[in-house]
């Protein structure tokens, strides 16, 4: 399979997990949790490509698009209008505020990620909280993992239904670390060896 087969869909399921990750729910809390948890679902319902500066910082930014700077902005803006398929609610739970960085766990339903746990890390920008990074999944489901790879898969022009569904199957015996590596740091690595085990 060829590389470039692979990264469109790598990079479509790190976006659901950027723009789904965190939708819905309502702040229960006041002050600094209070504005946290508004950041996390304000990153995730709002369909404002402002939330791309509001919400989000340049590193979160660079990290989901694999761009940088002005680029890195353009590209979440595009991808935000682009984006269809977004999580119905979020549980804000775990948060811990340290000056001007903090960190928070999210729980998921519905959309692509729907039953995964993720801590989400977030810095503070002249005042206001804003999505700074993924720091890993708190609760991992492979196959719901494995799903959204198939169906991102399938999608893609040249990638047979069977192909979509054993590259999918090799994806739900990943280990939480190498499933982190592909999400989070859009690796290609362990994909691409799943990939090219499916065609041998």
């Amino acid at each position: 399979m060829k590389k470039s087969l692979l990264m469109v869909p790598i990079a479509l399921i790190a976006m659901a997990i950027a723009l789904s990750a965190c939708g819905g729910g309502s702040s229960s809390s006041g002050g600094e949790e209070g504005a946290i948890e508004k950041a996390i679902e304000t990153a995730a319902t709002s369909t404002d490509p402002s939330k791309c500066t509001e919400v989000q910082t340049e590193a979160f930014n660079e990290a989901e698009t694999g761009k940088t700077g002005e680029e890195a902005l353009e590209a979440c803006e595009e991808e935000i209008e682009s984006e269809e398929e977004v999580a119905e609610s979020v549980t804000v739970s775990n948060i811990t505020e340290n000056g001007e960085t903090a960190t928070a766990d999210v729980e998921v339903e519905g959309g692509s990620l729907s039953g995964q746990g993720l801590e989400v890390g977030l810095a503070k920008e002249e005042g206001d909280w804003k999505l700074n990074e993924f720091l890993g999944f708190t609760n991992y489901d492979a196959a719901g993992i494995a799903a959204v790879t198939e169906e991102k898969l399938a999608e893609e022009e040249g990638i047979s239904p069977s192909l979509a569904k054993c590259v999918s199957e090799g994806v739900a015996k990943m280990s939480q670390e190498e499933a982190e590596a592909m999400v989070f740091e859009k690796s290609s690595e362990g994909l691409e060896e799943i990939a090219n085990g499916c065609n041998e």
